[in-house]
């Protein structure tokens, strides 16, 4: 029975060292081969905003190594940059290519007037010119108005009208205006119930005014106050 000593374990970790090292060596010098260089960028997707010079700038700028020593997450990154990206899925297609896949943001509104809000409440720095309503609200507030302006689109539906501003305060307050000029002040306190009822009422106000409305306040706990041109009138919403 051989015995080791510490000096020959010692030895034998080394040699097992120095050939791992070599064999990483190898390897690294195999995959770095310009065989495995990546000679094309497939990007997919149903693209309507970003085009090829953007896809061809981050194709040159965000893509470093070859086949197998991209950073997929890297390449990710650079295309959710750019800003009419809202993801980005990246593989790689044997033996030299990328398939990145893009999905654009759905734009909502326009935000703050420099920026747009995508369906999902997230805010993207870009401009359009589609015709879009126009939504406002402080820092952090983006989500909440986009669900606000979808459930409040669903009230004054019935009553043929549609959001073309909402802004949401600071203070919490809402206040909207239709595609019809109607100016609606909401408030803070249950501004969905009390939108809710004066789009129930809206046509019978309209007849006993004789006309539109053209401003609405509903800050009242039993009514609202309703300007058809420069004078007020408070109607109860039990009349």
């Amino acid at each position: 029975m051989t015995l080791r000593t510490p000096a020959d374990r010692l030895a034998n970790a080394l040699y097992l060292g120095a050939g791992a090292l070599l064999v990483y060596g190898l390897l690294m010098w195999l995959i770095s081969l310009p065989v495995f260089a990546l000679h094309r960028v497939e990007v997919r997707g149903d693209l309507r905003h970003v085009n090829k010079g953007q896809v061809h700038l981050v194709s040159n700028r965000g893509i470093r190594g070859n086949f197998f020593t991209v950073d997929l997450d890297e390449v990710r990154t650079a295309f959710e940059k750019l800003p009419w990206v809202r993801e980005a899925r990246v593989s790689r297609y044997w033996p030299d290519a990328l398939v990145v896949e893009l999905v654009e943001h759905t734009p909502l509104a326009h935000w703050n007037g420099k920026a747009l809000l995508s369906v999902e409440g997230v805010v993207f720095n870009t401009t359009s010119r589609d015709s879009l309503p126009k939504l406002n609200g402080f820092e952090g507030s983006a989500e909440e108005v986009a669900e606000a302006y979808k459930r409040y689109s669903k009230t004054l539906a019935p009553a043929g009208m549609r959001i073309s501003e909402l802004s949401f305060s600071p203070r919490r307050a809402w206040r909207l205006k239709t595609d019809l000029g109607l100016e609606i002040a909401l408030g803070r306190v249950e501004p969905d119930v009390r939108l809710e009822r004066f789009s129930q009422l809206y046509t019978r106000v309209t007849e006993k005014l004789g006309a539109a409305p053209a401003y609405v306040d509903l800050r009242y706990a039993d009514g609202f106050a309703v300007k058809p041109s420069s004078v007020t009138e408070t109607v109860n919403r039990k009349s």
